[in-house]
């Protein structure tokens, strides 16, 4: 049947046409952009899915990013802290050439304080003008700031890391449920109203701490207060004190105890001989028990014979968890709260005192690491100050002496220290301060190594596997691509040719006219 109102075959050759000419501009796009998915029709759900994943990339870059800066603050720091570090073994060295008092004059010890007062100096001025960026890094800027602590409970405080979750400070409660001790032998002085607080027979006991050993020899009759005097004129050599103590109404001994507390000191006390008449032998040595708590020097409680007694830790909670303890110092490390506290003497030893408070009000620096703000992808860290003022910081003489005491003039100069023949404190000074900073070094460089390094390493992992997926889901196949473009290119050609012919079928009708 003839037609000429109505082309059918020329609206089907057009119809083709326009979809072969559609298809052929999305060939021609996604050629020309390398994308399979240009707009939201070309793939609804791919979109969305990739749109997300460009996201956590542009998060995921920014967070490599800020582990590689916080890497170069962390380089940045170490780099003073060998610097200081390096001061400090040179101090340690001048002490220790000062000490030997007999071979060097008082114009060379002179020359030696010169040179700690200058590289004490140069400690505080690293400390106070080393930055990055224009941040300080080392005077205290990005330490913790805490409010509250008392002096009488807590002597010093190092907060290492507090996560400030939801709260703008933190409450800390330490709770002391277990004493410290000393290392503590206990000899009787009650010889039954005959000779009491003496010694009733010669004999030569060997003294044992944890500095050394040595022998001393006891007189018959001799007074325990002189024993004392004798074991304490030793102390410098072994670490073990003595001295009288008294219980009750009469009963009165002698205590030998380790000079720290803690389970690295110890006390032994043994005798060399032993009298041939028992009757006349009252030196034999007895320990607390140890399952008795014991807060001091306290007679009447269960004890067993020994010759040898270490010290015990001081175990405390804080905010209910179980802290590590070593002598009189607590510490707990957590994601969210790391600290290292030095409990006061009295406070440590006596658990039926308070629970002591304070609380950490700001401070520290924020390490943005993960691609999205919140606390499991932040870390906290606190760099306190290594100024000489508040390094060191030895409780001695119911004094903190710090570094800068061993300036000219100062109570723990050289010259003070050669003026009563002791350097034991100066030295102790220098070398917890070397103590301090190679700690301090120690925790930067693991911060830098097991975090910072091993953050950047899985989010490159992580960019690059997203970065994979997103090419799978969004980018255009080549191959497939100009396959198709070219099909796309044959159907518009065909078509046209085809529309053309279906155009002229009309016209022939018009030979049915004559």
């Amino acid at each position: 049947m003839t037609r000429i109102n109505t082309n059918v075959p020329s609206m089907i050759a057009r119809q083709n046409l326009n979809n072969s000419g559609a298809d052929l501009q999305v060939r021609l796009e996604r050629l020309s952009t390398g994308l399979r998915i240009n707009r939201g029709k070309d793939d609804p759900a791919g979109l969305i899915i990739s749109e997300r994943i460009s996201t956590e990339l542009k998060g995921i870059e920014q967070a490599i990013s800020n582990s590689e800066r916080a890497s170069s603050v962390i380089a940045t720091t170490e780099g003073s802290l060998t610097e200081i570090n390096d001061l400090l073994n040179s101090i340690k060295a001048l002490t220790v050439e000062a000490a030997n008092s007999g071979a060097i004059s008082d114009e060379e010890r002179d020359a030696n304080q010169l040179q700690i007062d200058s590289a004490i100096q140069s400690i505080t001025r690293i400390a106070n003008t080393s930055t990055f960026g224009g941040q300080k890094l080392l005077d205290g800027s990005l330490g913790y700031v805490t409010s509250g602590i008392s002096v009488s409970t807590i002597t010093k405080s190092n907060i290492t890391a507090a996560s400030f979750i939801n709260s703008g400070s933190i409450n800390v409660s330490v709770d002391v449920i277990a004493s410290a001790q000393k290392g503590s032998l206990y000899l009787s002085g009650d010889n039954g109203g005959t000779g009491d607080g003496t010694i009733l027979s010669a004999t030569t006991i060997q003294i044992r701490g944890p500095l050394g050993v040595r022998e001393l020899d006891l007189l018959s009759g001799a007074t325990l207060s002189s024993v004392a005097a004798s074991v304490n004129a030793l102390t410098g050599l072994t670490g073990v004190t003595a001295s009288r103590v008294t219980a009750g109404t009469d009963l009165s001994g002698l205590a030998f105890q380790s000079q720290g507390y803690g389970s690295n000191n110890f006390v032994s006390v043994e005798r060399l001989d032993k009298p041939a008449d028992a009757s006349v032998d009252n030196f034999n040595l007895v320990k607390v028990d140890a399952n008795a708590d014991v807060t001091g020097l306290v007679w009447g409680l269960t004890t067993v014979s020994a010759t040898r007694d270490e010290g015990r830790d001081v175990s405390a909670l804080i905010n209910g968890n179980v802290a590590s303890g070593d002598g009189l110092n607590v510490s707990i490390g957590s994601p969210s709260l790391a600290l290292k506290l030095d409990l006061a003497e009295s406070y440590a030893t006596d658990p039926s005192l308070t629970v002591s408070t304070f609380d950490i009000t700001g401070g520290g620096s924020l390490y943005q690491l993960g691609p999205s703000v919140n606390a499991l992808q932040q870390s906290n860290i606190g760099i306190q100050s290594t100024a000489a003022e508040v390094l060191g910081g030895v409780f001695k003489n119911g004094v903190s002496n710090y570094l800068s005491s061993l300036q000219t003039g100062k109570a723990n100069s050289l010259a003070s220290a050669d003026a009563s023949r002791d350097y034991s404190t100066l030295s102790e000074i220098v070398e917890a301060s070397i103590d301090e900073i190679s700690i301090l070094r120690g925790r930067l460089g693991a911060f830098e190594r097991n975090v910072l390094d091993a953050n950047s390493r899985s989010l490159q992992g992580a960019f690059e596997n997203l970065t994979a997926s997103q090419s799978l889901i969004r980018d255009a196949d080549f191959a497939a691509e100009s396959s198709e473009l070219t099909r796309a290119q044959i159907l518009q050609s065909s078509g046209t040719t085809v529309l053309s012919l279906a155009n002229q079928q009309s016209q022939q009708v018009l030979q049915l006219l004559g």
